[in-house]
């Protein structure tokens, strides 16, 4: 083999090497960043009333702070946070929604939010006039964050329609769901 046929296969080789270096790191590196929590919120809302078109019918609705299932008694700016999103993409679609927050006679806890505990559904619902009640829970997992929320029906409590989503743990929501991290 002479010197140059030497090199033309080195450099064949190389050529080669490199290629399959550049098809490793392609197919190996990282997955994507998940959507933004808005993001997440608006497709499982979005689920919701795919599922569920009736539930618009019951306007108009407020909302409470989504509570940890832990404790029905505690929340986190993740369960205000959880709770202001869905109301917001709730009301994009077309669904009436009572803000709360600006009358004196819901119970609003510092640190905790506006919590609606099921004795309180129907005088609530006649304070503000509403006709439904988005209410939702929160799990923390190792790694995962779980959320549930519904639209209850608030003459009777019957479940109008749900849906749930899961996040990925990071420090975005580490410091919403405060305490322990």
């Amino acid at each position: 083999m002479t010197f140059r046929a030497f090199r033309h296969c080195i450099l064949l080789l190389i050529a080669l090497g490199l290629s399959a270096c550049a098809q490793l790191g392609n197919s190996g590196g990282s997955a994507p960043p998940p959507p933004p929590l808005p993001e997440r919120v608006e497709a499982a809302t979005q689920r919701l009333l795919e599922a569920n078109p009736e539930a618009t019918r019951y306007s108009p609705m407020i909302a409470a702070t989504f509570v940890s299932i832990d404790n029905l008694a505690q929340s986190s700016t993740l369960g205000r946070i959880a709770s202001e999103l869905f109301a917001s993409s709730l009301a994009q679609a077309g669904m009436q929604v009572r803000e709360v927050k600006m009358r004196d006679s819901l119970f609003i806890e510092e640190n905790v939010g506006e919590l609606i505990l099921s004795r309180q559904v129907q005088r609530l619902s006649q304070e503000h006039n509403a006709r439904s009640i988005l209410m939702g829970t929160y799990a923390q997992g190792e790694n995962t964050v779980y959320i549930s929320a519904r639209i209850v029906r608030a003459s009777d409590a019957m479940v109008l329609g749900s849906t749930s989503l899961t996040l990925p743990i990071d420090n975005d929501l580490r410091a919403m769901l405060g305490g322990g991290w």
